[in-house]
């Protein structure tokens, strides 16, 4: 009897100790770690800028996460606007302003972050009052060059139209509903030349075959060559001679 207690004394001490460690497999995460991206990968920041004096002033709006890989592939990362931000972004709709956010240029690839990178920033806006009216619905698309890097930002709100709208604060202004889409460059279609040269092709061995194409000039044209002999020796017969005997009085 004391022998089995002992034996599941034992046990249990393995089991506390393994998940003490381990977190209980807590997907690799020890207990009181930040429980920042769900996989491996690379952030920066999403910053956005709305001012009633439009002098930008830009603050952290979310946070894009790249996944490792060949192709590039973004996720957003967004938090709420605070109720001071929900009451700006009205005053500065109000006057007409200006709704900015930007992006830092960098590789949309993870596992390309250390190479050598061209500092800045990309910057995009749009209307404040649109931002507002639209409930904060809005698509922001990344440009990439051919190699992966970020050259370009842009953002439209949906609907994108100013119209004047009484917008609730607490209930449409609260969270972001953001669109994220990659814009990667499209090779132009080339010329058909492998088409052009095998129509080529055909066209020659269809003349091939057929030998009555082949004739010569002449062979093709005799007719005309004959009757325009014909006529040359037609018409110098006709004329009479350079020097006529003249007439003696």
């Amino acid at each position: 009897m004391d022998y089995l207690l002992t034996f599941r004394l034992s046990i249990f001490s393995t089991v506390l100790f393994l998940c003490m460690n381990f977190a209980c497999c807590n997907n690799g995460r020890r207990v009181g770690d930040v429980m920042d991206t769900e996989f491996n990968g690379f952030s920066v920041p999403l910053e956005h800028s709305f001012e009633v004096d439009d002098v930008a002033k830009f603050r952290v709006r979310g946070a894009l996460v790249l996944k490792a890989g060949r192709e590039p592939s973004v996720s957003l990362s967004q938090s709420q606007l605070s109720e001071e931000d929900r009451t700006k972004l009205k005053e500065v709709a109000a006057v007409d302003g200006l709704y900015r956010v930007r992006v830092p240029r960098v590789f949309l690839q993870a596992d390309r972050q250390t190479e050598r990178q061209v500092e800045g920033h990309l910057t995009a806006f749009v209307r404040a009052c649109a931002m507002v009216e639209s409930h904060l619905s809005d698509v922001i698309t990344l440009h990439t060059d051919v190699s992966g890097y970020l050259i370009g930002v842009s953002i439209v709100t949906l609907p994108g139209a100013c119209r004047g709208t009484e917008v609730e604060d607490e209930v449409d202004l609260e969270a972001f509903n953001t669109t994220l889409s990659i814009m990667a460059p499209v090779n132009a279609p080339g010329p058909e030349t492998a088409l052009f040269i095998e129509r080529m092709e055909q066209e020659m061995e269809k003349k091939g075959k057929n030998p009555q194409e082949q004739k010569s000039f002449f062979a093709k044209y005799w007719y005309l060559i004959l009757g325009g002999a014909i006529f040359l020796m037609a018409t110098s017969s006709a004329q009479p001679p350079a020097g006529g005997d003249r007439e003696q009085s």
